[in-house]
């Protein structure tokens, strides 16, 4: 598997501490749901870490993918993780090739 896709990718332990962290609940809408929506996504480079990953409902997943509320779901998104993370730097979210 390419390191990249490593990176990106969210395991078990960061799921359970995202969801714990939100309550279970989606971040938008406050419904229950999972820890697997990327702040940036993962054909961004967008890594597989706690800071860059949200609780969302699957309707709220959809629409934060693939609709014109992407940015002002993202600004959400970001004020919400702002406030878990006050050193929170979304350059610190990407997957960087090492030389």
């Amino acid at each position: 598997m390419h390191k990249r896709t490593i990176a990106c990718a969210i395991t078990p332990e960061v799921r359970q501490r995202v969801e714990e962290r939100d309550g279970g609940l989606c971040i938008f809408c406050h419904r229950p749901g999972r820890g697997e929506g990327h702040y940036i996504g993962r054909a961004q480079g967008g890594l597989g870490t706690e800071q860059n990953i949200l609780t969302v409902c699957r309707p709220c997943h959809d629409r934060l993918d693939n609709s014109q509320a992407r940015e002002l779901m993202k600004r959400v998104a970001e004020q919400y993780l702002r406030s878990h993370y006050p050193d929170w730097d979304p350059e610190q979210l990407i997957y960087h090739k090492q030389p």
